[in-house]
C-alpha cells in the first residue's frame, strides 16, 4: 500500500488529523476516499491467467 500517498490524501483531502487517519481501517479509508469501487490491483496469478488466455503472437 502507498501509505505516504494515502496519508497525504487523508490529511489534505479529508482533513483528518494524524491520529484520526491512523485510527481508520484500510477499508474505512478507501470508502472515505471513494476507492472502494476501484479495480483491484493486477496480481501475478491474474497476469498468468490473462497471458494464457491471450498469448502474444509470434512474428513470422
Amino acid at each position: 500500500m502507498d501509505w505516504a500517498g494515502l496519508l497525504r490524501r487523508g490529511l489534505l483531502e479529508l482533513r483528518l488529523r494524524p491520529a484520526e487517519f491512523w485510527a481508520l481501517t484500510p477499508v474505512e479509508l478507501m470508502v472515505m476516499l471513494g476507492l472502494e469501487q476501484a479495480a483491484p490491483p493486477l496480481t501475478r496469478a491474474r497476469m498468468a491467467e490473462l497471458s494464457a488466455a491471450f498469448p502474444d503472437k509470434q512474428r513470422d
